[in-house]
């Protein structure tokens, strides 16, 4: 009789890098502001249509650590099961899911991307290819190539975080205030080290 053992799911691992990638690419926001659609938003893009009182935050700056803190909450809860799921079966290195997770951040459709399937049935050009057509609006398209560097090309970006203020009364991030801040060892000290 011959027993067949089956080998336990690969569990894609959140890192301190990881959330710093991504949080290269978002941005971190103290105070609450009004995303594009005019959702109530706070720290990386946390929003208020996901259970977070993210209105506690307006006019009322939170820590870094507070922000850095309910995003990865998030990443670990929601996106990153996602990311897993969507690559089920494959082993994948530190670089691909940070960029993985990064684009399920942004777009909230790597359940659905094409690109993924080309990645997973080996066709790496076609997978790049898709990759890159997630490029509307235009002004996504350098996230979406240094994304697409660091998911095929091991290529990470800075790990540095702009961190914007709140433009008033709009409500909304004020990009050409950024200053740039290294949230690496509040990651770290988050999660209990690299």
């Amino acid at each position: 009789m011959t027993l067949t053992v089956e080998a336990p799911p690969l569990q894609f691992k959140l890192t301190p890098r990881i959330v710093a990638a991504v949080a290269h690419e978002e941005g971190l926001v103290l105070e609450a502001y009004k995303d594009s659609v005019g959702v109530w938003t706070w720290a990386l893009g946390v929003a208020e249509t996901g259970g977070h009182n993210v209105r506690q935050y307006i006019d009322k700056p939170s820590t870094v650590e507070a922000a850095v803190a309910a995003s990865i909450d998030i990443m670990r809860r929601k996106y990153l099961p996602a990311v897993q799921r969507a690559f089920d079966g494959h082993r994948m290195k530190e670089h691909e899911i940070a960029a993985a997770l990064s684009f399920h951040w942004n777009t909230g459709a790597i359940g659905k991307a094409s690109w993924v399937k080309a990645w997973r049935d080996g066709d790496i050009a076609a997978a790049r290819t898709g990759y890159l057509a997630w490029n509307k609006p235009a002004s996504i398209i350098g996230r979406r190539r240094r994304d697409a560097a660091l998911f095929f090309d091991a290529v990470w970006p800075s790990l540095l975080v702009p961190v914007y203020p709140v433009r008033k009364p709009s409500y909304t991030p004020n990009t050409g205030k950024a200053q740039l801040v290294d949230i690496l060892p509040v990651a770290e000290q988050i999660m209990g080290g690299a």
